[in-house]
């Protein structure tokens, strides 16, 4: 497990391990914490682009598949920065894949995003639709995606890109605590913990309510499908297959807004702001595709249970995993 420190990496080491499988994690700890490693996964500190550490790392502890969530992850740090991101999530991925080769494993599940499609030309999104990334985050994404292609029609490499819409949530013990915080959840629980307003980007679009309308899924149910792809990595032909992981439904930001209140119990300060470029209206995921190849189906789909959980966690680390 690359990036398995970080937030959604840390969430699937914790399911995977109560699986009955042998974990070990890589991660350079840039944005992920030592404190979210779970006990009983080895742990080996570097990076994707250490080649000489993941190539150890795979062939003394007996891998046999990668599940690849390591990566730089904000958009706006990617307009800023492009070098940052084609050095790291581009640069490293395919050091990873030649040093995959090198130790003889043929199996990987690739942590994409949705934000691969851009602006989609509908909705809900079907993995049909060509990918137009507008930042270079999304950008970085596809790139990788091509080359998870082009590796498994040449060297026999099993693949499998699981493109992530907004992901929420916490269990019991892990839970969502990055530096700087863009997600809009665990933005509202600040929020409210501090009285600091958060800003609303934009009430005047095309939805019922003039807020943005996001498809989110809880870390947990994206969990299970990290365990559905690794296993079906093991029987695939060789090859890329993509799918989208949502909920195939909707909620916009005043509706998120509201269960964080009927979920806290009190008001969320904020204060509205004007849009940012680049955001769509909708954005929703069609999610067939991986009900029919994972056999998967989100159970924790209802804003209550994402709110809630990651309220609870943030109530019992309230300094987060540096506190």
């Amino acid at each position: 497990m690359t990036g398995g420190a970080g937030y959604v990496g840390s969430v699937s080491v914790e399911h995977l391990l109560a699986q009955g499988h042998s974990v070990t994690v890589l991660d350079s700890l840039a944005t992920g914490y030592r404190a979210a490693l779970p006990d009983g996964a080895s742990f080996v500190e570097g990076s994707v682009l250490d080649a000489g550490v993941v190539e150890r790392a795979l062939r003394e502890d007996g891998i046999e598949a990668v599940l690849h969530c390591a990566a730089r992850a904000q958009v706006g740090e990617s307009v800023a920065d492009p070098a940052l991101y084609y050095r790291e999530n581009v640069v490293g991925g395919v050091s990873l894949l030649d040093t995959m080769r090198r130790a003889g494993v043929t199996r990987i599940v690739f942590s994409s995003t949705a934000a691969v499609y851009g602006a989609p030309e509908s909705t809900p999104i079907e993995e049909t639709q060509l990918p137009r990334p507008i930042n270079p985050y999304g950008d970085t994404k596809v790139a990788f995606e091509r080359a998870l292609d082009w590796y498994g029609r040449a060297y026999g490499l099993r693949a499998l890109a699981l493109r992530y819409f907004n992901v929420a949530g916490a269990t019991e013990q892990r839970g969502e605590d990055h530096q700087p915080e863009t997600h809009l959840i665990p933005n509202l629980l600040r929020a409210v913990a501090t009285g600091e307003p958060v800003t609303i980007f934009g009430d005047d679009y095309p939805t019922p309510d003039g807020t943005c309308i996001r498809d989110y899924i809880h870390v947990s149910d994206l969990a299970d499908a990290h365990l559905a792809a690794l296993e079906l990595t093991g029987s695939a032909e060789p090859g890329l297959e993509v799918c989208n992981l949502g909920s195939g439904s909707g909620f916009s930001v005043a509706q998120v807004v509201e269960a964080a209140e009927r979920v806290t119990g009190r008001d969320v300060p904020r204060t509205v702001g004007p849009r940012r470029p680049g955001d769509p209206p909708v954005l929703v995921a069609s999610n067939e595709k991986a009900r029919k190849l994972l056999g998967w189906t989100p159970r924790r789909g209802t804003l209550e249970e994402m709110i809630g959980s990651a309220w609870r966690w943030r109530q019992g680390q309230p300094g987060g995993y540096g506190g």
